[in-house]
């Protein structure tokens, strides 16, 4: 994993825009990625930050209450960004619900969930791990595989 700190809402934008470049775009199905980390600890930040920088134009915010939260961005291969918040779920199927294996098979889906240790077995094997955490009040640090 890469480790990197950001002591500011730019810093994460950068972070984010390189990682953006590094997406595997040969892959047969979506790219999922799992958010990890505290409350608080930045998990919507660096999706917000990622939408930037594929070109979203819808505000992005924490899909807690609706579960899910589709954007379509202006990113070469990936057409869409799926923002899922798995707090309020309690297993992988709970996920079936949302379409969840439709979305995973589409390689032009870019899939975001936070607290992915909740649908942890419904979860494709490639899952990529994204691990935010608090140095202090301002400095996060972002470990992206």
């Amino acid at each position: 994993m890469n480790k990197f700190t950001s002591r500011s809402p730019e810093e994460t934008q950068g972070i984010a825009r390189e990682w953006v470049k590094s997406l595997d775009t040969s892959s047969e199905g979506a790219q999922v990625i799992g958010l990890y980390g505290n409350l608080g600890s930045g998990k919507t930040t660096f999706t917000q930050a990622v939408a930037k920088e594929m070109g979203v134009e819808d505000i992005v915010n924490s899909p807690t209450y609706v579960i899910e939260k589709i954007y379509e961005t202006k990113h070469p291969h990936f057409i869409r960004l799926i923002h899922i918040d798995a707090y309020r779920l309690e297993k992988g199927r709970d996920l079936q619900d949302l379409n969840f294996e439709e979305l995973v098979n589409n390689k032009h889906n870019l899939i975001m969930i936070e607290w992915p240790e909740n649908v942890k077995e419904i979860l494709p094997q490639n899952t990529k791990r994204i691990e935010l955490s608090f140095v202090d009040e301002n400095i996060r640090e972002i470990k992206v595989q």
